[in-house]
């Protein structure tokens, strides 16, 4: 079996790690500078924070490789590095994780490519597999558990990383991000992702969504795909950003607080992720509060939309949809399947 399976099997709810560019930046990564070369240049940096991560109690820590393939390093002039530089970076994961003594999981940072994939774009499914399958050879070579497909935006990119990571021998975890007005970029919908993900082949051991515009919005995706799923079906992935992007002296700085993201872990979780975490801004200090809110809070309801919104901040109309089926939230503490079947007199 999987040593995530086996995690999710024993465990009610795993911590993923935070961000890793925004980290990077506070460390001496420049503006349009690519972290992935830190896996060779600076390797002491890169250990250093996922020492970080497992010391604020992450249970998963994601490879410095988002950017790893061919397509996006080509703009700093290192496509043909890819291998070398994702296997770095899984070597330095998993030299973290052995000097920490902890059962703690190595997924490989699987990014989209920044192109757009045929009907759409010109990216063939081909070219693509072959990007994200020189990516993946990397990592598992370098010693990744698993595959983490993330922040993609198309259901064209995910199934060439999906054939990518069959071809490679690796299972996956796979978040989109859902970022406008509810879906994704190229107007994926969460309970769309849904049932792409349980038709895969093969299927994701666990799948999601990371990024977006703030924790509340994840928090009502996770909802969604909650409520269009069988209990028990899938593990659900919430990986949110941390506050909300604002720019202060001559910097992008996220303003969640550790109490934000500490009372967000909850909620996720509450709401039915498995696997919680953090993106863009979130940091060591916060993933710890995250680890301490989580096992000071047994699991709980699943929480109403407006309560989500009260503690989290508002979401957008599409998200709302999304979430309710009509823009009506459901009884506090009572999923909108749960509603149905109550309404019919099965519950």
């Amino acid at each position: 079996m999987n040593k995530l399976s086996s995690l999710l099997q024993s465990r009610r709810w795993l911590l993923a790690d935070g961000a890793t560019g925004t980290n990077y930046f506070q460390m001496g990564l420049g503006p349009g500078d690519a972290p992935e070369l830190w896996n060779v240049d600076h390797v002491e940096r890169v250990l250093d924070l996922h020492r970080r991560f497992i010391e604020s109690g992450s249970d998963i820590i994601l490879t410095n490789t988002f950017g790893g393939s061919s397509y996006r390093l080509k703009l700093h002039k290192a496509e043909g590095r890819v291998y070398e530089l994702n296997k770095a970076a899984a070597e330095i994961a998993r030299r973290a994780v052995e000097a920490s003594g902890r059962d703690v999981i190595v997924a490989g940072s699987m990014g989209p490519t920044g192109e757009i994939l045929e009907p759409v774009g010109s990216l063939t499914h081909a070219d693509a597999v072959a990007a994200f399958k020189e990516q993946a050879r990397g990592l598992r070579d370098g010693g990744a558990d698993v595959l983490w497909l993330e922040t993609m935006s198309s259901t064209e990119e995910l199934g060439a990383a999906t054939e990518a990571a069959r071809l490679i021998g690796l299972e996956y975890v796979s978040t989109l991000s859902f970022d406008t007005n509810g879906n994704t970029m190229m107007g994926v919908t969460p309970d769309g992702l849904a049932r792409t993900c349980i038709a895969l082949d093969p299927r994701p051991l666990a799948f999601g969504t990371n990024c977006g515009v703030g924790a509340s919005e994840v928090v009502a995706t996770i909802l969604t795909m909650s409520n269009a799923l069988g209990d028990g079906e899938a593990n659900l992935v919430a990986k949110a950003n941390c506050g909300i992007p604002e720019y202060h002296d001559g910097n992008i700085v996220y303003n969640g607080t550790p109490a934000l993201m500490s009372r967000y872990a909850v909620l996720a979780r509450d709401a039915g992720a498995r696997i919680i975490g953090g993106c863009c801004g979130t940091t060591p200090e916060h993933v710890a509060a995250m680890r301490s809110a989580l096992e000071a809070n047994d699991v709980g309801e699943r929480p109403a939309i407006e309560t989500v919104v009260a503690e989290l901040g508002p979401i957008s109309a599409g998200a709302m949809r999304c979430c309710t089926g009509n823009g009506a939230p459901p009884p506090a503490g009572e999923s909108r399947r749960a509603s149905r079947r109550r309404r019919r007199g099965a519950g």
